[in-house]
């Protein structure tokens, strides 16, 4: 066993298939998928940077949504692209190691992030008079920081956690990033009390930021229901819809990851569900706060404009 121990110095991804021809396919796909997510949200940065319009709280969130999108994606998305055209896949102790603790630290930020946003659109509607008062932009700074440092924190517990175990046998991840339930699967030691850490740092993390949100659409949903016109109700709802979809898509893809038992955790499907929140949920974004929001588009035309040729 110690031998064994030893013999694991780094670990070879299997990616999602060995068929030359799908490889090619696969890499055109997430090579495509990689630039739409760069060029969307980079351009709802940008947008958002440039129309004085847009300096407001909600989308300063919005722009550090973005941003933590972008290297969310980047992750994962180019090492799946190297997979797709190298045929060495290996990937070192320290390597994935690395992967984890950004993956982790960034997930976890995300969902500190989001339950920041769900407290401006309450603030935003609950006290509408009060909103620049309440939202300054030294606060807005402050719970952005303090997402990325709670973020970050915990994922020095969930990196220190998973790889201070011993893992022996077969070094293969049939994955395509270092993850959890298939590094698990190579320790070659009780994972009880890993489990029982790791049950606790995700949930304490997940239920706080859950209640947060759910706490804020209680109140906004209270004020709203007392409004007398229809139309006022109506705008409510809308500025809440691009975050509840966000928030949907987010935690919706990770409780499905990582909620089920570990008898229901098969290769394919796990490959699948990570697509969702590591690929998908970041290209989607920018979408989901540009197309059906008019000071977005707004925006846009204005930047289209500066760069028309005069008559």
């Amino acid at each position: 066993m110690e031998d064994n121990r030893t013999l694991v110095t780094d670990f070879v991804m299997v990616g999602f298939t060995t068929d030359p021809l799908l490889r090619i396919i696969f890499f055109v796909l997430f090579l495509a998928s990689y630039i739409l997510t760069l060029t969307g949200n980079v351009g709802l940065m940008t947008l958002i940077y440039l129309d004085s319009h847009l300096h407001t709280p909600m989308y300063f969130f919005v722009g550090n949504l973005s941003f933590l999108d972008i290297w969310y994606s980047t992750v994962y998305t180019p090492r799946i692209l190297s997979d797709c055209v190298s045929k060495n896949k290996a990937i070192s102790h320290a390597g994935c190691a690395a992967q984890f603790f950004f993956s982790a630290g960034l997930a976890y930020s995300e969902c500190f992030l989001l339950a920041a946003m769900a407290y401006d659109r309450y603030v935003a509607i609950c006290n509408p008079l009060l909103y620049a008062t309440a939202m300054p932009r030294k606060l807005c700074i402050q719970l952005v920081v303090g997402s990325y440092v709670a973020g970050f924190a915990n994922a020095i517990v969930h990196t220190g956690n998973t790889f201070r175990l011993h893992f022996c046998g077969d070094n293969t991840i049939n994955h395509y990033f270092c993850d959890v339930p298939p590094l698990l699967k190579m320790a070659c030691e009780d994972t009880q009390v890993y489990e029982l850490i790791l049950a606790t740092v995700v949930g304490c993390s997940v239920v706080a930021t859950t209640a947060l949100i759910l706490g804020c659409y209680v109140g906004i949903v209270a004020v709203v229901t007392r409004l007398h016109s229809a139309a006022g109700r109506r705008k409510a709802f809308s500025t809440c819809s691009a975050h509840l979809v966000s928030v949907s898509l987010f935690y919706g893809s990770l409780l499905f990851m990582y909620s089920r038992p570990s008898s229901q955790h098969t290769p394919k499907w796990d490959k699948v569900t990570s697509l969702f929140c590591t690929v998908v949920n970041p290209l989607v974004n920018p979408m989901v706060y540009s197309l059906r929001n008019n000071d977005v588009k707004m925006a846009f035309k204005k930047v289209l404009g500066r760069f028309k040729t005069p008559k």
